[in-house]
Formats: C-alpha cells, sequence, structure tokens
C-alpha cells in the first residue's frame, strides 16, 4: 500500500482530535510505533553517516566520533558543552573525543577557569571532516527534498519532534510516570 503524504496529513489531522475512550489504545500504539521509528532512523541515520565515511575513505574513526566532530563546528567547547548540543545514544563521549584526539582531528586543553574540565576544539583534520560532512548532509537534504519531502514537511516534522521532546523533558522534570 503506497501512502501519499497528502494521506499521512489527512491522517496526521485526524489524529488530533480529542481522545475517546475508543481511539485512545490506537494513540498508544501511535505513540509506541512513533518512539521505535525515531530509534530506526537515528540507527539508519549513523548507518548511512558510516557509509558516506567509507565511500570518501575515512576509516580511523566511526560515524559517532564523526557527529560528535561536526558538532563541535568551529567552536570551542566543554565536554558538558558538547554533550548538550549533541544525542550520543549509547556512547561514551569522553571515550569517542579521546579517540578523535589521538586520530589528531580534536585537540584538547583544560580550561583557564576550572583546570579540572578539558575544551575541545577541532584541529585542521577535523575542520576538513567537518567541511566533507556538511557537503554530505547538504547532498542529503537536497536529494531528500528533490524526491519525497518538501522543505515545509521537514519544517512540519520538526516542529512535532520539538514538541515530543518539551512533552518527555516535562515528564522528567515532573518526575510524572
Amino acid at each position: 500500500m503506497t501512502v501519499t503524504l497528502a494521506r499521512v496529513r489527512r491522517m496526521a489531522q485526524g489524529s488530533a482530535r480529542t481522545p475517546t475512550k475508543k481511539t485512545a489504545p490506537t494513540w498508544k500504539a501511535q505513540y509506541l510505533e512513533s518512539v521505535r521509528l525515531i530509534e530506526r532512523l537515528h540507527r539508519q541515520f549513523l548507518e548511512i553517516t558510516r557509509l558516506e565515511l567509507d565511500r570518501v575513505g575515512i576509516r580511523d574513526i566511526n560515524n559517532t566520533q564523526a557527529l560528535l566532530l561536526y558538532n563541535i563546528g568551529h567552536d570551542e567547547l566543554s565536554v558538558g558543552e558538547l554533550t548538550q548540543r549533541g544525542h550520543y545514544l549509547g556512547s561514551n563521549v569522553s571515550y569517542n573525543l579521546k579517540k578523535l584526539v589521538e586520530c589528531k582531528y580534536v585537540s584538547q586543553k583544560p580550561s583557564l577557569y576550572d583546570r579540572r574540565s578539558l575544551r575541545v576544539k577541532a584541529t585542521a583534520l577535523g575542520l576538513k571532516l567537518q567541511d566533507q560532512l556538511d557537503k554530505i548532509f547538504q547532498r542529503h537534504a537536497e536529494e531528500l527534498t528533490d524526491t519525497i519531502l518538501t522543505g515545509e514537511d521537514l519544517t512540519e516534522l520538526e516542529l512535532t519532534l520539538r514538541r515530543l521532546e518539551q512533552f518527555w523533558a516535562g515528564q522528567i522534570g515532573t518526575g510524572a510516570g
């Protein structure tokens, strides 16, 4: 069964109504399927990143380390600041930074204000890889919006995911459960 974007929108608009006893189990199933889909998409993104790294001959770091490097950008950050910027599901940020330092993609130095805290920054080699990743992600975005999604679709998706993120943050903050 092919699902058109218009049909998905109609389904999404129809599901925006207030749940009743009859629809409550459907909402739960949709919620859980959405969570599974987010996890699957994250794994697929990591796999695509790995394939793209292989394609450009980068084999000394893994996909998670490459994304960590990409999130550093041109800034100098503490490890805590870097963790706040990214999503390093199931990864050890300290280990991955150590590997990036060993491979000369990142340099580190103690903070001027707190010697226990490290500051990290991309090296020239790291900036070169960031540029390669940026071009890859730009190509992905163009191919995506040229084929199955519009910029508007991506905006709607981001807004929906941000609302879900806010909901979960509220659940953590209130200890609801």
